[in-house]
């Protein structure tokens, strides 16, 4: 069964939970163009995000769900109003959705946790999730270690339920590539940044098609923090900072607001334009319908390819 059938939209694709860009209006445009879009909890607190279900059960009549980022502050109510706001799909980051699993799946949500690890997806799967998302490092914004070819077949080996390919797919090459790592489905992120309807300023939607195959770069590994972003003059200060060993505040003091300069302010030289390694296979904003449906017809052109050269 293929992630489609599984949350009964249109294309085995999910919209990545974009932190600070990913609200209602978006995530029903990605619903409503065939995939499954989500609204990014962020650093917002339960009743804004309550919010912004709201607005995209007004703009969609399919399934969406909610990233759960659980370091959030008010986890603890934004956990209890996804209960009960009965939300279709919940993928959860940045810890364990451990205590939270069986009050959500009681409700009907599919809880799906984006993973960077076999163990991590191990620990999963006994938590009786639904599936997971294998995200590899070549994925925007906070990253593990592993690639994501290596990655999705481990998890898919290891695991019995659904696995999900995360990191480094932009194009129909991709899913094909992610199906054939045994994926039942694709998440993306970094296309969706240069889509028409995606909330960003325009410079930083530039800076993705700008962007090429040598275009980002990872800060904070020295402090256990990875992030990738499009390479600008904060990067290279930060790097810089860095292999100099300079405190963390003080590097935390430079990165202060630096995602909403990007977002908000279209700041490309001190803005954090979170973005993953396939920015340099994006040319061109466009419509997020053309997007997934580029991306699934080409998947099935290059299925047909493999099939004339009999495999």
């Amino acid at each position: 069964m293929l992630l489609n059938e599984m949350l009964n939209i249109k294309y085995p694709i999910i919209q990545g939970g974009m932190a600070n860009i990913a609200l209602g209006e978006f995530a029903a445009a990605v619903s409503n163009a065939g995939g499954l879009g989500l609204i990014a909890s962020g650093g917002f607190d339960a009743e804004r995000i309550r919010e912004e279900i709201k607005k995209c059960r007004a703009l969609t009549d399919k399934p969406f769900g909610v990233n759960l980022m659980l370091m959030n502050p008010d986890v603890d109510n934004i956990a209890k109003m996804l209960v009960e706001e009965k939300v279709d799909v919940i993928t959860t980051g940045a810890g364990s959705p451990e205590k939270y699993v069986a009050d959500w799946k009681a409700v009907g949500s599919k809880v799906i946790p984006v993973v960077a690890s076999v163990t991590l997806a191990k620990r999963m799967e006994r938590m009786g999730v639904d599936a997971v998302i294998a995200e590899g490092g070549e994925s925007g914004g906070h990253v593990g270690e592993m690639t994501t070819m290596a990655l999705v077949p481990m998890v898919v080996d290891a695991l019995n339920i659904p696995v999900i390919a995360a990191g480094g797919i932009a194009d129909g090459r991709g899913m094909v590539a992610a199906l054939a790592l045994g994926a039942v489905g694709i998440q993306i992120g970094t296309v969706l940044l240069a889509s028409e309807e995606c909330p960003i300023h325009e410079n930083y939607k530039l800076a993705v098609v700008k962007a090429k195959d040598n275009g980002t770069a990872v800060t904070g590994r020295k402090a256990g923090a990875p992030v990738r972003v499009i390479k600008n003059h904060m990067t290279r200060e930060y790097l810089k900072m860095e292999s100099e060993n300079v405190s963390r505040d003080e590097l935390e003091q430079l990165t202060l607001g630096s995602l909403r300069k990007a977002v908000l302010e279209g700041d490309t030289k001190y803005g954090s334009l979170m973005a993953g390694q396939i920015s340099g296979l994006v040319t061109d904003i466009k419509p997020v319908a053309t997007i997934l449906d580029e991306i699934y017809e080409g998947a099935k052109a290059e299925l047909a390819k493999l099939n004339s050269f009999g495999l």
